[in-house]
Parts: C-alpha cells; structure tokens; sequence
C-alpha cells in the first residue's frame, strides 16, 4: 500500500508463483513469509548517532516528520480488505487485569482512566487510521548520501489515531539532549525538535492544532504501550515477572502523572536516564 502510493518504506517482493505471502509447513509448524528489498543507508546507531557530514541535524528532524507525514497521508485515502486490528481490540481494561500482577492495582487504575479518556476521543478520517506504531530510529535506515529516510517492520501497525506515532516522533529527540542536566535546556531542546519535525510533517499532511495539544496524553499513551509490551515479554518467556529501573521509571510516570515521560521533572537524572529504583511486585 506504501510503496506503491509513495511512501518511503521497503517494496515487498513477490515469490516466485507471483504472490505477495506465502505459506509454508515445516515440522508441523505453519510459518506465513513475506520478503522486502533492503532498505538503503544504514541505521543511525550504526553511523554512532552521527549524521551526515555537511548538513545540520535539524534536516533530519525534518524528514523524520516529513516521512510519517506522508505516510499518514496515505493512509487516510486506505480502505482495507482484510483490516488489520484496531488499538481497542488489544488495549482493554480485561486485558489489562490479566496481564499486569495484582499488586500494580494503581497502575492498573490508571492505565483503565486513560483508556477511558481514549474511548471519548474522536475517530474521524483525519485523526485516526492505520499507523506504524513503532516509529522510531531502530526501525528505519538513513541514506548518509542524501538524508532519505525508508521505513520499515510494520508487524506492530494498526488502526489508531495519528497522534500516537507523533508522540512516538516527539520520543525520537529525547536521546539528543538526554545527558543535559538543566531541565530548561531539555525542554527548550525539545520544542525546537518537535517544531521542525512537525514543520516536515505538515509538509505532507494536516494534523489540527486540537489533537496537537494532546500530545501528553498519547506520550502516556506509548508508556502504556511500553509497559504492556514489558509484561507480554515476561509472560511470553514464562519468567516471573520483574520491575526493572526502567520498568519501574515508566511505571511511576504512570502512577503519578508525570507528563512528558518525567523529562522535565525531578524524577528525572542525566546521570541516570528513565530509571527509577527497583519495586517488588
């Protein structure tokens, strides 16, 4: 869908029978594969977080924004035949209850407020529509020649609002200016980030200024995400589950309502960044 529209993502190859998926059996296990190009460039981590020579970062923040513009601006014009699931269908306070121990009762709490306040929220065409909701520098290769952007692993796409890959975007910064201690300097930072990466966004596609303002909402939106994401890991693995330094960070966010993943606030350290100490649960 992407590719074809002009969105800079991955083209998917077809097999050698023309199809797009195919199904194969081995040992009893039925696996569905699908191959992509490569995508050109490499990783930023890969270039040590470097970015081309002769051009300011800031052309980078730009297309970060620019390239999820367009794609949410192809997925606005989507009609689906087999519709990929919706956020709602996996994020639930059932699911919720199941999946998080007992003893995290607050965080449940909160977590249900703020699925509440997500089940209010409007659904129209221009807010809410397939997203990539992974969007971040691990998930995507930078062409060092010329600052092109393609996106890819889509695995986690599904419908929700556009907001929440913009806050996923607004996350992207916070590793520039991570070790800085002033928490002015980090919030100043990050306006100036968020602005130019928005500037390449609306390059591409409108976002109205309403659902803008809830960008701290769907920053604790991807803590969910994140959170849940930790306990599915565990459970998957069949551990007991565990509350690390940075699981405990997130979860205290949530808990107290610290907006802006805390980047702003005292919990935060330069020293040591998004961790909080250890809870027994």
């Amino acid at each position: 869908m992407y590719h074809e529209h002009g969105g800079s993502v991955s083209d998917v190859v077809g097999s050698r029978k023309g199809n797009l998926l195919e199904e194969i059996t081995h040992n009893n296990h039925t696996f569905f594969i699908c191959l992509f190009k490569k995508a050109k460039g490499k990783m930023l981590v890969e270039n040590h977080y470097r970015y081309r020579e002769g051009a300011p970062i800031t052309e980078y923040y730009y297309n970060c924004g620019k390239v999820l513009g367009k794609l949410h601006q192809i997925s606005k014009g989507y009609t689906s035949v087999h519709r990929r699931y919706s956020f709602f269908d996996k994020y639930n306070a059932e699911y919720i209850d199941k999946l998080i121990p007992g003893s995290l009762s607050l965080l449940k709490e909160k977590l249900v407020e703020l699925l509440e306040t997500l089940k209010g929220m409007d659904r129209n065409q221009e807010s809410f529509g397939m997203i990539h909701f992974d969007y971040n520098d691990g998930n995507y290769m930078i062409d060092f020649e010329t600052g092109q952007i393609t996106v890819y692993d889509f695995d986690n796409s599904c419908f929700g609002w556009y907001m929440y890959d913009l806050a996923d975007l607004w996350r992207s910064g916070l590793g520039w200016i991570a070790a800085e201690p002033d928490a002015g300097k980090r919030k100043k930072f990050m306006d100036d980030y968020f602005k130019t990466a928005l500037e390449g966004y609306r390059s591409e596609t409108g976002i109205e200024n309403s659902m803008l303002e809830k960008l701290p909402l769907f920053i604790q939106v991807t803590l969910m995400e994140n959170i849940v994401d930790s306990f599915e890991v565990m459970q998957n693995s069949g551990e007991e589950p565990i509350c690390d330094e940075e699981l405990s960070y997130l979860i205290k966010c949530m808990e107290d309502d610290i907006p802006y993943m805390g980047f702003f606030h005292e919990i935060y350290s330069c020293e040591e960044p998004f961790e909080y100490e250890k809870r027994n649960i």
